[in-house]
């Protein structure tokens, strides 16, 4: 997880596509410039970071539901509880399942836990719409370095 880049995800442990079903790996940094200031002294992902790795998880889960064909944005966060504290160094288990396809619209119900604990969950809502000029291409490596392709593997990162 490189918080201040957006980069959440660190690597896809499952990807079921005939289930709609996305597992994957978030580390928590130890040290990070996003604790600077949620806390000083008692540092915590931002809820909205949590609600950002949920929503990456499941966009990876539209992007190979789709074959890459068409690129989903998030339009909507539903239900969303935060139930503890995520704080630095915690290894965490990111889930989504796709709800629906179609319509040029995606659902996805996502999930965050630690240790088997809970940590948040949430419907999330995405607009599938054609890559924007450039965009294919990145999105496709960081899919590769995550190890969402079977034939690709994570990249090894210092965290």
């Amino acid at each position: 997880m490189r918080l201040e880049y957006f980069e959440m995800i660190d690597s896809v442990r499952l990807l079921d596509r005939a289930a709609g079903r996305i597992e994957a790996l978030a580390r928590v940094p130890m040290a990070s410039p996003v604790f600077e200031g949620h806390f000083p002294g008692h540092p915590l992902v931002p809820g909205v970071l949590l609600t950002e790795t949920m929503a990456q998880a499941s966009g990876y889960l539209v992007l190979a539901h789709l074959d890459f064909a068409r690129m989903p944005f998030l339009t909507g966060v539903d239900k969303a509880r935060f139930r503890s504290f995520v704080g630095p160094g915690a290894n965490l288990l990111v889930t989504a399942h796709l709800e629906h396809d179609g319509s040029g619209y995606a659902v996805t119900k996502a999930a965050i836990s630690h240790d088997g604990k809970a940590l948040c969950d949430a419907e999330l809502r995405f607009r599938t719409m054609p890559f924007p000029d450039g965009l294919d291409a990145p999105m496709r490596e960081r899919a590769r370095t995550i190890g969402l392709f079977p034939d690709s593997a994570p990249a090894e990162r210092e965290p």
